[in-house]
């Protein structure tokens, strides 16, 4: 992330992260297309399981806010002695809006602390205008 942004700039992280995002999570974007934002809380719920990391949830059909307490990578790279990358929340905020991209619901990220990894993040109907 960091060799992407010191060399190419900023842009070059998030296009990266969308061009990823759109291949990895392809499987997810087609669920949320298909029920609606029920799949985001199940991914997110099964995925804080497995890493073990704190998370409160306010849901229905139209929203789905997610609260981390403390984002487990952002522990685990500080654990190790590492630096976390000034553009490490994108990994967050551009994921989140690429999944969304081409559906009926929009993500963003609301708060964020670059510290801890702590986050609010608010996925949405958009309104059909």
């Amino acid at each position: 992330m960091d060799y992407l942004r010191q060399h190419y700039g900023d842009e070059s992280v998030r296009e990266y992260l969308r061009e990823f995002s759109e291949t990895f999570y392809a499987p997810l974007k087609d669920d949320l297309k298909q029920r609606g934002l029920i799949a985001l809380k199940e991914y997110f719920e099964k995925l804080y399981k497995t890493e073990g990391g704190e998370i409160s949830m306010t849901f229905s059909p139209d929203e789905f806010i997610l609260q981390v307490q403390a984002c487990p990578a952002v522990e685990h790279i500080r654990k190790n002695g590492h630096p976390v990358s000034p553009l490490f929340y994108e990994t967050t905020k551009t994921v989140n809006e690429t999944i969304c991209r081409d559906t009926p619901f929009a993500a963003e990220l609301v708060e964020y602390d670059p510290q801890t990894g702590r986050s609010v993040q608010r996925f949405y109907r958009r309104s059909s205008q």
